[in-house]
């Protein structure tokens, strides 16, 4: 149970780690969800409803979709994304956009910024993926059934390019603070030629993609109760206002007011870290360019 100020959720974790590396989960039963920001994060969400309410997502000047959806990197910036609800019953799943394409069956660019139906990109298999989610009583049967189901569109569908997957492992791994040219030398390509694949498969610029992971690690360090000084030298910001400025721009709201969300507040119960060891990727040429083995 999550509890922030007079909101109380049911949340869930799967005990074990996806199949498919890049995926995580989370589940989420809310009896009254009012108004929730969503803050922009780096990944592409999807949002799996199987309850009797059903969410609804406000975006974009008054459009709203409603029940299952996706949405890609960033979904949230300026603030322009609010989600509500009453009984709402959700798997939330967090893409890594290099994995993304394969699973939705579409490039995270396709989707053009917006919150998309989950009926849109799969079809009657979104219909069938909810039926099946409300059959089951556990979370950990839901789980498994939304994991088999990613680790099968995943295995049948088109990968990125190995050098797009390097250059946005090293933006996540250094948190933001890696230069777009140097990231273009070491896969072995021009900047034009990273900034114009990395788009889009990602379906961010990488300079964007960076500021996107560098925003995502200071707002986390805010929640915990940080002052904003401290967070914004660590983040690799030039001063305090620099990280206010970024701060208004991906959420709409200060950094003070940032700190106070729940949609940060949960991720240590939603999304426990599970650490891995780090092993650097061993890189071979492969025609003008590298290759991630």
């Amino acid at each position: 149970m999550f509890v922030h100020g007079e909101a109380a959720w049911d949340v869930a974790s799967p005990r074990r780690p996806s199949r498919v590396a890049g995926v995580t989960m989370a589940g989420f039963g809310v009896r009254a969800l009012d108004a929730l920001r969503m803050v922009p994060h780096p990944a592409v969400t999807l949002l799996l409803e199987f309850g009797a309410g059903s969410p609804v997502v406000d975006y974009a000047a008054g459009r709203r979709q409603r029940g299952s959806v996706a949405a890609g990197p960033g979904m949230g910036s300026g603030g322009a994304v609010w989600a509500r609800g009453e009984n709402v019953e959700c798997v939330q799943v967090r893409l890594s956009p290099v994995i993304a394409r394969a699973i939705l069956g579409a490039s995270p660019a396709d989707l053009g910024g917006a919150v998309v139906a989950l009926d849109d990109l799969w079809g009657r298999e979104a219909s069938r993926i909810r039926e099946r989610l409300g059959d089951l009583s556990s979370w950990e049967d839901r789980f498994a059934l939304t994991d088999a189901l990613l680790a099968r569109r995943h295995e049948a569908g088109s990968p990125v390019d190995p050098e797009v997957t390097w250059a946005w492992r090293r933006i996540v791994g250094g948190r933001g603070l890696v230069r777009v040219d140097r990231l273009a030398a070491e896969v072995g390509w021009s900047r034009k030629r990273l900034w114009s694949r990395f788009h889009a498969q990602v379906g961010l610029p990488p300079k964007r993609a960076a500021k996107l992971v560098r925003f995502d690690h200071a707002a986390h360090r805010l929640v915990t109760g940080e002052c904003a000084a401290a967070v914004a030298v660590d983040a690799g910001y030039a001063d305090q206002s620099h990280l206010h400025r970024d701060v208004m721009a991906f959420t709409g709201t200060t950094p003070a007011n940032v700190a106070g969300e729940p949609f940060l507040a949960v991720d240590d119960i939603a999304w426990p870290r599970r650490e891995t060891p780090a092993r650097p990727p061993n890189l071979v040429a492969r025609g003008g360019g590298q290759q991630i083995l």
